[in-house]
């Protein structure tokens, strides 16, 4: 493990330093920053939902609604930039991959001019498996949960 992961909490990851640790792009980068992150336990990641978002063309044009399993996706990107962060330096740009989505909830809908508020909480990490808690929340409101595992691999 990395020295990062004895390390403090770091605060305002930008998007340029997000996409130095994972390889998501548009129209599938889902987290515009990490507001918080704790190496080895949790973090905090921000996406500002707009209605220029590709999605809403689709989904619904009269009632824009992001799609929940859009919002477990930046649950998961939030997720890969904590576990590249404890692993450190040589971990950016690894995949991480879904193995399962548990207890699923949504709650409320997220829509265009929200900020979706990402907070992953890690249950445990085995080898390159990570399993994590997440909950996406709008103005202090809960809109979705879920817990995931995921797992990181070499592209």
């Amino acid at each position: 493990m990395d020295a990062n992961a004895a390390g403090a909490t770091v605060a305002n990851i930008d998007i340029n330093r997000v996409m130095e640790m994972i390889p998501h792009r548009y129209p599938m980068l889902m987290v515009d920053r990490i507001r918080e992150l704790t190496p080895d336990v949790g973090a905090i990641g921000i996406k500002n939902v707009s209605i220029n978002e590709h999605f809403f063309q689709g989904h619904f044009p009269s009632q824009p609604v992001m799609p929940g399993v859009l919002i477990i996706e930046a649950m998961a990107q939030t997720a890969a930039v904590l576990v590249v962060h404890t692993l450190g330096k040589d971990a950016e740009g690894k995949l991480v991959y879904f193995m399962s989505v548990d207890d699923a909830r949504f709650r409320r809908p997220v829509t265009p001019g929200d900020q979706l508020e990402i907070h992953v909480s890690k249950i445990q990490h085995r080898r390159n498996v990570w399993k994590f808690a997440g909950v996406a929340k709008v103005d202090g409101n809960v809109h979705a949960e879920a817990t995931f595992a995921a797992m990181i691999m070499d592209r």
